[in-house]
């Protein structure tokens, strides 16, 4: 009768453990039904789930691994497993899996705590536990640090809906980000990323800025704001902004590109995307004139957004072709992703307004960008307490996986 055995090993973690453990399996012709390893601060945590053959004695094979362990300062213990047992654990392959993961400048054991008690409420069991940020020194300043877990579970939640809301609910009252994902493929797979501008990329308003050189940025500030949050239409909208700055000269708009401020994280993530292989995008309601000026800065694929008439070197208040709207970067998103033939599950859609709304829902992540009530409420996930660069954490990428150095900011 073949006999089913669950190792666990234990101890300092140490080069070759896994070599000799195995060696010792093989020579009796043991088969690996399963293996798992961690190391939390350099100890050692290994499982293996053999399968002996019916010509192999298991008491040998035990001893010789106990006083192999013993050697190497290990610990080691023994579990038989039912064949029921085994055929129980395999039926549970190709259950769904989702992706927890918890972003903050430090975590605590209640954040952890109160995320892992609504997954399980909600029937998802947790099968791994990762760190993804880099090691925190004791003595580095808590806003100048990034902490990421990621769970992976498995299981079907009663109600998926409801349990993004109840880490939405828990993200407000912690102060901390909690990205629910469907482990599929298309996850792993991501392969374009659109970006607002203004208030995403940068961390301006850039008719706001224009308005203020020419003015009239109270005005202008008070209609933003309520475009913005969605009380009235986004294009009417945009074009009493523009008249407003009729008469700026055009010299403004390059002191004012000089001058942007970009969002913590902006550079790490558009250039390692780029390393990665990513088509990257800004698909923005402001001006092509700051969208391509950003363009060099950040290695930007594709820039779409509306075009200034400047007439004798002042601005008419006039904006020439398709005011880009909500819908209109809805639309771009779909015409950029079938350009490069790329899956909209496959796209990354970035913003904080609620003319973003349209491209964060059809893009497989829509991330709203410490963004507007409405739309963090709305959108798949958010992002409130970190940088830019955190996004890099929800497509898997780790501290530790630093591709080369980022360039300078300018």
């Amino acid at each position: 009768m073949k006999e089913i055995i669950l190792l666990r090993i234990s101890g300092k973690d140490k080069p070759g453990v896994t070599a000799f453990i195995t060696s010792i399996l093989a020579k009796e012709g043991a088969s690996i039904l399963d293996i798992g390893q961690s190391v939390l601060h350099e100890n050692l945590s290994l499982g293996i789930l053999i399968e002996l053959p019916e010509s192999a004695e298991s008491s040998p094979v035990l001893k010789e691994l106990l006083f192999a362990a013993h050697q190497h300062d290990l610990r080691i213990s023994f579990d038989p497993i039912s064949e029921n047992e085994y055929e129980n654990w395999v039926s549970l392959q190709g259950k769904p899996r989702y992706i927890v993961s918890l972003l903050a400048r430090k975590l605590s054991a209640d954040h952890l705590a109160r995320a892992s008690k609504a997954v399980a409420a909600h029937g998802l069991n947790i099968d791994g536990i990762r760190r993804l940020s880099g090691r925190i020194p004791l003595n580095e300043t808590e806003a100048s640090t990034n902490a990421c877990i990621e769970l992976t579970t498995r299981g079907t939640p009663d109600d998926a809906d409801l349990l993004a809301g109840e880490l939405l609910k828990i993200s407000s009252e912690t102060g901390i980000d909690i990205a629910l994902q469907e482990d599929s493929i298309y996850r792993r797979t991501r392969r374009l990323v659109c970006f607002d501008m203004d208030s995403t990329l940068i961390q301006a308003e850039v008719i706001v800025e224009l308005a203020k050189a020419a003015g009239v940025g109270d005005q202008v500030h008070e209609i933003t704001e309520a475009a913005m949050r969605g009380e009235i239409d986004f294009t009417e909208s945009f074009v009493r902004r523009v008249a407003l700055l009729k008469g700026l000269d055009e010299s403004v708009l390059h002191e004012i590109a000089k001058k942007l401020p970009l969002t913590e994280g902006a550079i790490k993530l558009t250039h390692t995307l780029k390393k990665l292989g990513f088509k990257t995008a800004i698909l923005s309601g402001g001006f092509n004139y700051f969208g391509n000026y950003l363009k060099e800065i950040f290695n930007i694929d594709y820039v779409y957004a509306n075009e200034l008439e400047i007439v004798d070197g002042k601005v008419t208040g006039r904006v020439t072709g398709t005011v880009v709207d909500g819908q209109r970067k809805k639309e771009l998103l779909q015409e950029i992703a079938a350009k490069e033939n790329i899956h909209l599950k496959q796209v990354i859609a970035v913003g904080d307004g609620a003319n973003d709304l349209p491209m964060l829902s059809v893009a497989g992540l829509g991330i709203a960008f410490h963004a507007k009530p409405v739309v963090k409420e709305t959108a798949k996930q958010s992002i409130s307490n970190l940088g830019l660069d955190s996004i890099l954490y929800l497509i898997g990428v780790r501290d530790r996986d630093e591709i080369e150095s980022i360039p300078n900011a300018r």
